[in-house]
């Protein structure tokens, strides 16, 4: 999943909806010594985070999805999935959220703002430029989610290929879109399970 769907599964808590964003950019175990001083709210979402990746990444119908996108993409479908995935919420995001994704994006960007203070120094580069560029909403289009690989594509060598990503999405974006809208409900139904018993 990429930032989009974290945010989403998040809840309403601001503190679970920060640590879930940020997930990516906290390294190690999350151990009580070093998450004492923490939010306890804000280690809530970075264990959920970890909790939807290992969920997503083990699921079977995500893996028949990312094994198609691997015949193109290789080592980079993991990558390529969690975009395509973003792109598929953001077109059906009104069976999964009462708000529209307009709105929506606008007050989780509102909320990013009030709460910068969770956001690790070497992310806020990142941020800025996600709200500035709008790209939460970005996804809903496929000139979005293209401009989203090329950024990407920039950032490391290795992930140069990424630039090809969208003629994968184009040539089968039916059967992707089939495999997110199985799968994402489960997703949703585990986030909210994992938030009420933590």
């Amino acid at each position: 999943m990429n930032f989009l769907a974290h945010i989403l599964l998040s809840g309403n808590k601001e503190g679970v909806v920060m640590g879930n964003y940020v997930g990516d950019f906290i390294k190690g175990r999350l151990t009580d010594e070093k998450t004492a001083e923490w939010d306890p709210d804000f280690v809530t979402g970075l264990k959920l985070h970890r909790h939807i990746d290992f969920f997503t990444d083990q699921h079977e119908i995500v893996r028949e999805a990312t094994h198609k996108a691997a015949l193109s993409q290789g080592k980079l479908a993991g990558i390529v999935m969690d975009i395509y995935f973003d792109y598929f919420l953001a077109q059906h995001f009104d069976q999964f959220q009462a708000e529209p994704l307009f709105t929506y994006t606008r007050n989780i960007y509102a909320l990013i703002r009030k709460n910068e203070h969770f956001i690790p120094e070497h992310m806020t580069r990142m941020v800025q430029a996600m709200i500035r560029e709008d790209w939460l909403t970005s996804y809903a289009t496929l000139e979005g989610v293209e401009l989203t690989f090329h950024r990407m594509s920039r950032r490391a060598t290795y992930l140069a290929p990424l630039r090809n990503a969208m003629l994968e999405l184009r040539e089968n974006e039916e059967f992707y879109r089939d495999k997110f809208l199985r799968f994402f409900p489960e997703l949703q139904k585990q986030s909210e399970e994992f938030i009420l018993t933590h």
